[in-house]
C-alpha cells in the first residue's frame, strides 16, 4: 500500500475492506469531515473487484476481443497472416492495469487523509476493531462507527474442492500461465459466460454446464436464447438443465459426471480443466459479529434502509449484504451509509433500477424488469425490439449480433425495463438507467433524437417498435 500505518487511535469511522464499497465510503466520509480509517488485509487496495474480479477479467476480455478482431482482419481489408497469441504478455498487461488502478486508490486515500491499516479487521466489541497484521502484530482501533465492506468469495461445490491445477475457482483461472486445450465451466451466469468468451477466443474448446434451463438465467428469456445461439456460432457448447454429480481430477484432466433431461440420463464430459463458476458467498463468518446484535441470514448481514445493522454504529454494504452484488451498487450503498451516519438524508437506492452488465461476447446488459417480472407485478406489458444487424454503425463495426428490447407499461407507456445483447451493450444500458430514473415513456424516447450512425439508434427504434411504428425494418 505504501501508506504508513500508525498506532491504533480514535476514529469517527473504521471501514473493513477496500473494494469499490470500502474505498468510496472512505472518500465520502472524509469529504463529510469524519476521521476515517480503512483496514485491508491485502497489501494492495481495491478489493476483489480490482485485484481478482471485475477489472482483471475485463482486461482479459479486451485482449480476447482484439485477438478475435485480428484473426478476422481480412474482413476489414487487412492482410496480417498468422496471429500469434503471447499469453504471458496478455497477463502482464492485465497485471499492469490492476497495479495502476490500485495505486490510484492509494493516492485517493492520501489525498483525503484516510488512515490505512494493513491487516485483517475484526470487531472486538461495538466501537472496537482489532487489526491483525500478517507479521502477527495487532492493534485495536476505537471508533464511533464501523462499516463492513468485506465483499464475497468464490463458492465451491461439495465433492469438487478446487486444487488450483485441474479444478479452478475464478481466482485461480485469472493466474494461468497458459491456455488449456479444453475447459468445462460450471455455471452460466456472468462469471461463467465471461470466461467462456475469453478462453474460446484464445482457442480453447469450452463447454458451459448450467443447472437451470438457460444460460444467463437472470436475463430476459429472449436474451438468453440469443446468447446461446451466438455461443453455438463461436463453437462454445452450452449444456443447460444439467446437474453435476461429481468431478474426478486426474493427471491429464477432469471427468465431470452429470445428469440431464427429464429422464435424468447420466453422462460424462472430460476436459483439461474445470472452472467452478457457480456463484459467490459473503465474507461474514470471521468478522466478530457474534459479539454484537447484528443478525446474519444465510451468511448475509441484515441491514435497514440506511445499511445499519441491529447493532447501533455498525453498518454493512456490498456483497456481504447481497441486495445486488455488484461493484457500482456497493459504491452507492457506501455513500448512503456514510451520509446517514453523518446525520444526512441519503438518496435511497431503487434496486429495480440497478444496471446489470455481463461482458461476454456479445455483451449483455439490462436495467429494470423483464417481461415476466413486469407481468408478475401486475403490469399490462408491451414490448418492442430492434436488431443491431439493421444499423449502419453495427455493420461498420462488424458486430451485428443481438438487439435492444424495451419493456413498457401499456396504459401510459412508462419504461419498465431495457434489455440489450450486442455491441457496447454495457455502455448503452446507461441510457436505459436514466430512462427508468426519470420515469420516461416510450413516446419520450421516440421524441429524443439519437445521432446517426450510432448504436444508440437501436434504443429509439425499439421504442418505436413498442408502438408498432418501426421505421427501419
Amino acid at each position: 500500500m505504501n501508506i504508513p500505518s500508525q498506532a491504533g487511535g480514535r476514529f469517527d469511522l473504521v471501514i473493513i475492506g477496500s473494494g469499490p464499497g470500502g474505498y468510496v465510503g472512505a472518500v465520502r466520509a472524509a469529504q463529510l469531515g469524519l476521521k476515517t480509517a480503512l483496514v485491508e488485509k491485502d497489501p494492495d487496495l481495491g478489493g476483489t473487484c480490482l485485484l481478482r474480479g471485475c477489472i482483471p477479467t475485463k482486461a482479459l476480455l479486451q485482449s480476447a476481443a482484439l485477438h478475435h478482431t485480428l484473426r478476422h482482419a481480412g474482413e476489414f481489408g487487412f492482410k496480417i497472416g498468422d496471429v500469434q497469441l503471447d499469453f504471458q504478455a496478455v497477463q502482464k498487461r492485465k497485471a499492469g492495469i490492476v497495479e495502476r488502478l490500485s495505486k490510484g486508490i492509494t493516492f485517493l486515500m492520501k489525498k483525503n487523509n484516510v488512515q490505512v491499516f494493513e491487516g485483517t479487521g475484526k470487531i472486538e466489541a461495538p466501537g472496537r476493531v482489532l487489526v491483525q497484521a500478517k507479521s502477527g502484530k495487532s492493534q485495536t482501533l476505537e471508533t464511533k462507527n464501523i462499516l463492513l465492506a468485506t465483499g464475497s468469495e468464490a463458492k465451491g461445490l461439495p465433492g469438487m474442492e478446487p486444487d488450483g491445477k485441474r479444478i479452478l475457482t475464478s481466482d485461480h483461472i485469472l493466474e494461468l500461465s497458459a491456455i488449456p486445450k479444453s475447459l468445462i465451466i460450471l455455471g452460466a451466469g456472468a462469471v461463467g459466460v465471461e470466461f467462456a468468451s475469453i478462453f474460446s477466443s484464445f482457442g480453447c474448446q469450452v463447454t458451459v454446464v448450467e443447472l437451470l434451463p438457460r444460460v444467463v438465467p437472470g436475463e430476459d428469456e429472449e436474451v438468453s436464447k440469443e446468447l446461446e445461439r451466438c455461443f453455438r456460432k463461436r463453437g462454445i457448447t452450452s449444456r443447460t438443465g444439467a446437474r453435476v454429480q461429481k468431478a474426478a481430477p486426474g493427471p491429464k484432466g477432469v471427468e465431470v459426471t452429470m445428469s440431464a433431461g427429464d429422464a435424468g440420463k447420466t453422462e460424462s464430459l472430460t476436459a483439461e480443466m474445470l472452472l467452478l463458476g457457480v456463484g459467490r458467498r459473503p465474507k461474514s463468518d470471521s468478522l466478530g459479529l457474534e459479539k454484537t446484535r447484528a443478525v446474519l441470514e444465510k451468511g448475509y448481514v441484515k441491514v435497514d434502509a440506511v445499511y445499519l445493522t441491529a447493532e447501533p454504529g455498525i453498518y454493512a454494504i456490498g456483497d456481504v449484504v447481497g441486495r445486488a452484488p455488484l461493484a457500482h451498487v456497493a459504491s452507492h450503498e457506501a455513500v448512503a451509509a456514510v451520509e446517514a451516519m453523518a446525520g444526512g438524508k441519503p438518496h435511497p437506492i431503487n434496486y429495480d433500477q440497478v444496471p446489470w452488465c455481463t461482458y461476454c461476447e456479445p455483451e449483455v446488459a439490462r436495467v429494470g424488469l423483464t417481461e415476466k417480472q413486469a407481468s408478475e407485478r401486475g403490469h399490462q406489458v408491451k414490448s418492442g425490439k430492434f436488431p443491431f444487424s439493421v444499423l449502419a454503425r453495427a455493420q461498420i463495426l462488424g458486430e451485428t449480433e443481438g438487439f435492444v428490447k424495451i419493456v413498457s407499461e401499456q396504459k401510459y407507456g412508462e419504461v419498465l425495463g431495457v434489455h440489450i445483447i450486442g455491441p457496447r451493450a454495457t455502455e448503452l444500458v446507461s441510457e436505459g438507467a436514466a430512462l427508468l430514473q426519470l420515469e420516461a415513456t416510450t413516446e419520450e424516447i421516440i421524441a429524443t433524437m439519437h445521432a446517426h450512425p450510432t448504436l444508440s439508434e437501436a434504443m429509439g427504434e425499439s421504442a418505436l417498435d413498442v408502438l408498432g411504428r418501426s421505421l427501419n425494418r
